[in-house]
């Protein structure tokens, strides 16, 4: 991957790890109720779920261009409008709303591994956004598995540290949400927008 297209996909990572999403709301929830340390087993459940989402629409899409190189331009522009979609929704979403939360039951480390990667896993918009997102940074002529290594890698490192930092400074996001909740959808919103509409027109 060349590193300019990976500087953009680095950008591209961050605003997405930090959108309002299952995984992230788990983080902050698990935060609250278990404390960071333990949290960590949520969020190395969920990322190594999402590795896997990024495994099966990168193959997938691999063994799809080997029958025809055209079908990249059709998977940016179908995944640029849907990118543009997605900002839209998130732009006009509501503020996330956080119940206090009770004292926590104690809970096992695996329960919290799997929670979040059941999270992850059984998303079907993750899979979808995938499918739209990561053709904007393939490279035919490239070797797909180093290409995933470095995308899975690269996506892997950013969600933890977004989704630790999180769950550490829990305590404290609940009342900022509900303050600057909204606002924070829209520079989401309008950063997914922005994506959509650039990257089908830039070529690797």
């Amino acid at each position: 991957m060349a590193l300019d297209t990976w500087l953009i996909y680095l950008v591209a990572i961050i605003g997405l790890s930090l959108a309002p999403g299952p995984n992230g709301l788990m983080a902050l929830t698990h935060g609250v109720m278990y404390g960071h340390r333990k949290t960590l087993f949520t969020i190395t459940g969920g990322v190594l779920g999402f590795v896997v989402l990024i495994a099966l629409t990168m193959f997938g899409i691999g063994a799809l261009l080997l029958a025809s190189a055209d079908l990249l331009l059709v998977f940016k522009w179908i995944g640029g409008i849907y990118l543009i979609w997605l900002g839209i929704r998130i732009w006009r979403s509501p503020a996330i709303e956080l119940q206090p939360v009770t004292k926590a039951q104690s809970v096992s480390d695996l329960a919290l591994f799997r929670q979040g990667a059941l999270a992850a896993i059984t998303n079907p918009k993750v899979l979808l956004f995938f499918g739209a997102f990561l053709p904007q940074f393939i490279e035919p002529e490239q070797p797909l598995l180093a290409q995933f290594i470095v995308m899975a890698a690269t996506f892997a490192v950013i969600e933890f540290v977004v989704e630790y930092l999180i769950a550490r400074v829990a305590t404290k996001l609940r009342p900022w949400l509900a303050r600057s909740g909204k606002r924070f959808n829209q520079c989401c919103g309008g950063l997914f927008t922005l994506i959509g509409a650039s990257l089908p027109l830039y070529n690797n």
